[in-house]
């Protein structure tokens, strides 16, 4: 087992020279420990991601120079706990606390499949429900959540205005899946990272329009009635719920009012 468990271990020090290598110099970070190694090229990591696409989102975004510098302050100060997250899933992935498994040789390309199916469903019920409750309770909304609901209009959406406990609790399910169904390590932490990614394109008011994706369609009308659409990659959980609204309804239901 021990000896399994190096496999990851070797993994991430591999991701830590590759990214920390690329853009610092070694002096800077060859002492540290591995596991603050590790917390810096997430931290590296997810500044890159986070200024490509909030890059991007500048191009349609709406947003005075007040409103633009604020929502970079809060997720500045957000960033390095979010970073917390995968530091931690990777010491408990190392040290075997967790259902993670190294190849995708260890268990076949069809097992890998169903595993990340059911990795995935978890993380659309869990990120569903984390997100449902902090509406619901209202001390969470009024001290976590509302600071991403600072901005609701078209094209002034952010995804990165977030308070830094906020994101954390609602990527948890990703760490917990963990405990639950064996995964591949390297897709969980791709996946990880692609939330970033993905709360700019629901954010960016551009509805793809493609069944069962949670596109920025729904997503905006979550903005609007603050009561639609909690879930993460789909509508699957808000139509088992009870919370979906369709785009389309929702147009009409203005045109009603």
């Amino acid at each position: 087992m021990e000896d399994y468990l190096k496999v990851f271990v070797e993994e991430i020090s591999f991701y830590n020279r590759l990214v920390l290598g690329t853009f610092l110099p070694e002096s800077w970070w060859g002492s540290l420990p591995h596991l603050l190694q590790g917390w810096l090229r997430n931290y590296i990591g997810a500044l890159l991601i986070y200024f490509i696409s909030a890059s991007l989102c500048s191009f349609y975004a709406i947003l005075s120079k007040q409103a633009m510098v604020l929502q970079i302050s809060v997720a500045m100060k957000a960033m390095p706990w979010y970073c917390v997250l995968p530091s931690l899933s990777e010491y408990l992935i190392e040290n075997g606390w967790t259902k993670c498994f190294a190849r995708i040789s260890d268990v076949g390309w069809l097992t890998y499949s169903i595993n990340t199916a059911i990795y995935l469903v978890i993380i659309e019920f869990g990120i569903y429900w984390m997100h449902k409750l902090m509406h619901d309770i209202k001390p969470l909304y009024k001290y976590l959540h509302s600071t991403h609901h600072i901005y609701n209009k078209q094209n002034t959406l952010s995804p990165f205005a977030v308070h830094p406990l906020d994101g954390v609790l609602e990527a948890m399910p990703h760490v917990i899946a963990l405990f639950v169904v064996p995964m591949h390590f390297t897709t969980h932490i791709g996946l990880l990272f692609m939330d970033i990614l993905w709360a700019a394109n629901i954010h960016d008011c551009i509805h793809g329009k493609v069944w069962p994706v949670m596109g920025a369609g729904y997503h905006t009308i979550h903005h609007t009635t603050y009561r639609h659409n909690y879930g993460h990659y789909t509508i699957w959980m808000d139509w088992m719920f009870g919370t979906l609204s369709h785009p389309v309804d929702h147009q009409q239901d203005d045109k009603k009012m």
